[in-house]
Formats: structure tokens, sequence, C-alpha cells
């Protein structure tokens, strides 16, 4: 029954009937046009929680991969939307660009891809690769993705291509263009230094239409850190905030050029922590993030995420003796007046972080949560030396939730 299934939706990609993307180019104004209409990309990462999505007024969804690329193709075509298709590139852990059988191994790969996919009326852009570009700018890199751009566009006219990078830097910007004339969109992962992203973009001479291919809160790299290496996460609220000041000064604001957006992330992930990235949490609440892109989208909010106004806790970002206590407060306010519930717990710091989170397993949780209705709470330290974290989850009861965290050592 499953492979008939399977057979039947190869064979309906195969014979669909694509729907047209192209860019339209004005006096060096662009604009992606989606079956002859404008199509400004109000995007997220990660294809799933789709109904919240639609409702939230967004259109458009990225991958980062085709192995679940048609489950992906067919649940936007079900929601009318579309999807930047990822096709995963090798990384200079693993893969040497230098190596002529592993760039046509790989060649071969995104050539398949394309040809079973093609035509997929949900496909909107191809995203060749993301941040593959990292300790590995060269120019090797940058000609076999341009092969692979021109046996992109010579196989399937219908859809432009896009590549993604971990920021940019004058030499990257001038290596694209240099090495890589035949890719149509440069796509941008961008967190702490996307406010000034348009002016770089502008400065390194960028000429050609981009899209922000992830934006969200400052990332763990980007931010204050504890001697022993544990970064001070932003609150929820404060992370909101940093969306939505970014959404409008250097996304919204750079129509000309910017095709539009995804923001970071659609569902949740242990990068770090299990909450910095997420805009939903592992127990399925909304956070403010959610709320913020639902109005720039122009949905409609029903019921406010719970604000963090303050917050206080000696101990973080010190040593501490085991078993001492731990006191933390933190101020929390519901827009829609819903009582609150307060969930405390400790977990261990991640000791396994890695490049974006892969393959990173979630801090287990030290003894028992603690619930209170007030913002206040007193509990002893783990005994076990070793990095923790103290975590509050804030609950409105109606979906939505605040997070803040405070790292903190137990020594002998």
């Amino acid at each position: 029954m499953l492979a008939s299934l399977a057979l039947a939706m190869t064979f309906s990609n195969l014979f669909a009937e694509p729907i047209p993307v192209t860019i339209e180019a004005r006096g060096g104004k662009f604009r992606l046009m989606r079956d002859g209409k404008p199509f400004v990309i109000k995007g997220v990462g990660g294809v799933n929680r789709i109904e919240e999505f639609v409702a939230a007024g967004g259109n458009a969804m990225r991958s980062w991969g085709v192995e679940t690329a048609e489950r992906d193709l067919a649940e936007c075509q079900k929601h009318g939307l579309g999807l930047m298709l990822g096709v995963w590139l090798g990384h200079k852990s693993y893969f040497d660009y230098a190596n002529p059988k592993q760039v046509k191994d790989q060649y071969e790969a995104v050539k398949q891809a394309v040809l079973k996919h093609r035509n997929h009326p949900a496909l909107l852009i191809w995203g060749i690769g993301n941040e593959m570009e990292i300790n590995n700018d060269t120019p090797e890199l940058w000609k076999a993705i341009e092969d692979l751009c021109r046996m992109v566009k010579e196989l399937d006219p219908n859809h432009p291509t896009a590549t993604v990078v971990a920021e940019i830097s004058p030499e990257k910007i001038q290596n694209i263009k240099k090495y890589c004339p035949s890719l149509d969109i440069l796509g941008i992962n961008s967190y702490g230094g996307l406010a000034s992203l348009p002016k770089r973009l502008k400065e390194y001479g960028w000429t050609k239409p981009y899209l922000i291919a992830e934006f969200g809160p400052i990332g763990p790299w980007e931010v204050t850190k504890t001697t022993w290496g544990a970064a001070f996460e932003p609150t929820s609220t404060e992370k909101a905030k940093f969306f939505e000041t970014n959404y409008q000064q250097s996304i919204n604001s750079q129509s000309d050029q910017c095709l539009g957006s995804f923001a970071f992330l659609w569902g949740y992930k242990q990068e770090e922590t299990p909450t910095w990235f997420g805009m939903f949490l592992p127990t399925g609440e909304r956070t403010q993030a959610v709320e913020v892109m639902t109005a720039q989208w122009g949905g409609k909010v029903t019921n406010q995420a719970p604000r963090i106004t303050q917050h206080k806790a000696e101990f973080a970002g010190k040593q501490i003796n085991p078993g001492s206590s731990l006191s933390a407060q933190v101020t929390a306010t519901d827009p829609d007046q819903d009582p609150l519930a307060y969930e405390w717990e400790v977990r261990f710091e991640a000791t396994e972080k890695r490049w974006a989170g892969e393959g990173e397993k979630v801090p287990a949780k030290v003894g028992e949560s603690v619930l209170t209705r007030t913002g206040t709470v007193t509990i002893p330290a783990p005994t076990e030396t070793a990095a923790y974290r103290l975590y509050v989850t804030i609950r409105d009861g109606k979906g939505n939730a605040a997070t803040v965290n405070w790292p903190f050592k137990v020594v002998p």
C-alpha cells in the first residue's frame, strides 16, 4: 500500500504542471513573481505546524534537504504555500571541493533531485546548499555551485536558484560575483548582524536580489559567555523584540532588492539550549516571536503571550557550592490578563555543543520541576560538580509561554 502511494506521488510529480516563478528587474529593483503575480516571501524555516502558519499570514516555507521533499511539497501545496526546497551540499569537515569525484557525484545527486521535483506546483525556489562556505570560501566551492546553478536553470527554467551563506564578508561577496554569475538569488543567514546587513551589502557591491534565509534571535556565538563558555540566553520577550525590529528595519524596508525572508525556527530545536531558537517550546506553546511575526505578516493575533519585564538571579554566571540555595525572581505580565503559572527546572548545560546543534541532545533534567503561581523560587543547587541552568517557563493556559534561564556551575 505504502509503495503504491509513493509510486503514485512520484508519477504525479513527473506530470504535474509547475507554477512559474521569475524575478522581475526594473531599474535596479527586483520583484519575485509567482504565476505572474508579485510574491513577497513571508516565510519560516521548517515544514510543520502548517495550519498555524497559514493562519498567521505566512506564504512560504524552507527546507534544507530533499530527503522529505515529497512530503514537504505535498503539504505546502495542500495549504497553498510555496517551498524553498533545500538541496544539501557537502561541508568542509567531510567534503573536498577540489576532489573531482566527490564534486561529480554531488552534481549527479542534485541533478536527480531537480528532475524529480522540478514540476511540482508548490516549488518556489531551489535552495542549493546551506553555509557550506564556512571555513571553505574558495574558488573551487563557488565554481562547483556555478556548475550546479547552470544545470538547474537548464533543467528547470521555471524556478530561480539560490544558495545560502552564513553572513557576508567583502571577500565572500566578491568570490560569489566572480565565480558564480549564474546564481539568481543570494540567500543569507543573519542573526546579530541583520541590523547592518543592507548597508554592508551595498558597501560590498552586491547588486542582485537577495533573501534572508534565516533570521531570529541573536545567536549563542554572538553574546556574552560565562568563564566556562555558557552563553547567556535572551528572554523570549527580548527575542521577540529582536525579531520585530530586524524585520521592520532590515527586511520589510528593503523591498527593492530583498525578496523576503524565512524566520527561524517554526518549531523547536536543541542548540545551546532547548529554547534558544524555537519559536515554539518543546512542550508546544507559542512564544512571543510567533505573535510578533503574525502581526508583521498580516495575520490575526487572538491571544498574546506573557511578557517578561524583569528577572534576577544572583547565581547567574557564577560558580557556587554544592547544595547551596538558588533564588530567582522573574516579573511577567500578560496582555490579556490570563493567570500565569511558573514551572522551574534545573538542567545540565549541553556538553556536546555542535555546529547548528546537529545531533545535540537535550540536556537532562535534574530532580523534579517546581510549580509556582508567583515569579519567585528558592531551591537547592545540585550536589554534583557540573555546569547547569535554571529554567523558568511561564504559561498563560491559552497555548502561549515565556521563558528565561540562568547558567551556573557547581564546584567543590
